[in-house]
């Protein structure tokens, strides 16, 4: 896959990024040599490889995996300028 020139100014457009007419030629260049690159490592075999989260051998902390309301919530309703119950009171915005 290659990136023309029209493919540099939608990117850009898009990123909402300026670019002038003298920079589209080596941008292009750029994001052909990542898209060059990103084809080489398809190439990889990786059959057989585990996926790691450290080039470390380590084994994760895990936790419970429990619902609580994070036991804050008095805490968290004192910023509120309107309360009522445990709820933020807030203004009707939808007719």
């Amino acid at each position: 896959m290659s990136v023309d020139s029209a493919t540099v100014r939608r990117i850009a457009h898009l990123a909402r990024i300026a670019v002038a007419d003298d920079e589209v030629e080596h941008l292009k260049g750029e994001l052909n040599a990542m898209l060059a690159f990103c084809e080489q490592l398809s190439e990889v075999n990786v059959a057989g490889v585990e996926p790691m989260t450290s080039v470390m051998p380590m084994v994760m902390r895990q936790r419970d995996d429990v619902v609580t309301d994070g036991e804050i919530a008095d805490d968290i309703l004192k910023n509120a300028p309107a309360t009522q119950g445990h709820y933020f009171v807030v203004p009707k915005v939808v007719e």
